[in-house]
């Protein structure tokens, strides 16, 4: 996917995976916070474009989030020097440090600059802020994590990230509240085990790269624009086939991870839990049909002079990922049994 940038915000690509390293190695909380500020830094020319108003809006707005968010994992640090380890204080300042890296990676309550920056935002900034600038805040939360806490946020995550997506017409809107909701479930994965939570991050990214870059590939951004009569049936039918695989429908590749930590949740009987995150699932996929539905169904006026043209071996790349996508699901099932 790097072909997207030019050479300048390659750079700047490659510095933020360098940067990212710092906060996952560091030993110390003062280098975590480090290690964030850099790669907050790292992450603003990319979103930053002179020329337009909606990605310098958005720059703004996550420079003053990102912000208010180290400010208060600083000040979490500090209380955690100064004051005596005891049990009120240790809880406290756990809350406090987990609010401060919720906030930073658009987890509910904190979520409300999430939608708004993904709005004026491109498809492949749309797509880091989705997956890689997760990456840290959820490590850092690992080492530090309130149970009791986290618990609560990540039901609420689920929830907010369900009821979100409804009466949504912004593609990227939708799909920042499915990301809201795969980090309830990723947050629940990382409570089991970091590998299960590697294994999720590693399939939630991959499938929401084909997502962001088919839409790239198509120049949509708003639902009413998948009504076009010209869009090919075998793209929309990969459309169809990514959505359903993202919202975790089987026989697909991402009902393979939800199925390892539902499975894990019934072994450990916590089935009000497990039945409240796939009862949010099935509304997730609600609206993932509604999509497919009228992408399907309806068709705008077919117009001669608007036609898109895919190359083909983008279109065989994308098919290809879709094809592991439907496939993935029965070969990882028999290579985990």
């Amino acid at each position: 996917m790097l072909f997207f940038f030019n050479s300048n915000k390659m750079f700047f690509l490659f510095t933020l995976f360098f940067k990212t390293l710092i906060s996952i190695s560091a030993n110390s909380w003062l280098g975590c916070w480090i290690g964030l500020e850099i790669n907050s830094l790292g992450f603003y020319p990319l979103i930053s474009t002179p020329n337009n108003l909606l990605n310098s809006e958005a720059s703004l707005k996550y420079f003053l989030t990102q912000a208010i968010a180290s400010i208060n994992f600083l000040f979490a640090i500090i209380l955690n020097l100064l004051l005596m380890k005891n049990f009120f204080n240790n809880n406290f300042i756990s809350i406090l440090i987990n609010s401060s890296l919720l906030m930073k990676m658009g987890s509910t309550p904190f979520h409300f600059w999430f939608p708004n920056i993904m709005e004026g935002l491109s498809w492949l900034n749309s797509f880091i802020l989705m997956s890689w600038q997760k990456i840290t805040p959820m490590i850092l939360l690992s080492y530090y994590f309130n149970m009791k806490f986290l618990a609560f946020i990540m039901i609420l995550n689920v929830l907010i990230g369900a009821m979100g997506g409804f009466n949504q017409t912004s593609l990227r809107k939708l799909m920042a509240f499915s990301s809201i909701n795969n980090l309830g479930w990723m947050m629940a994965a990382l409570m089991i085990s970091e590998t299960l939570w590697l294994i999720y991050f590693l399939l939630y990214s991959f499938l929401i790269s084909i997502m962001c870059f088919l839409f790239y590939l198509l120049n949509i951004f708003y639902i009413n624009q998948m009504f076009n009569f010209n869009i090919n049936f075998i793209i929309k039918f990969s459309i169809m086939i990514n959505f359903l695989s993202l919202g975790g429908l089987p026989p697909f590749l991402g009902f393979f991870p939800k199925w390892l930590i539902i499975n894990y949740l019934i072994l450990n009987k916590l089935y009000i839990i497990s039945f409240f995150f796939i009862m949010m699932s099935l509304i997730m996929l609600i609206f993932y049909i509604r999509i497919i539905y009228s992408s399907f169904m309806f068709f705008s006026i077919k117009l001669k002079w608007f036609k898109i043209h895919i190359k083909n071996n983008f279109l065989i790349l994308i098919n290809f990922f879709s094809f592991i996508s439907l496939l993935g699901m029965i070969l990882s099932t028999l290579f985990f049994f």
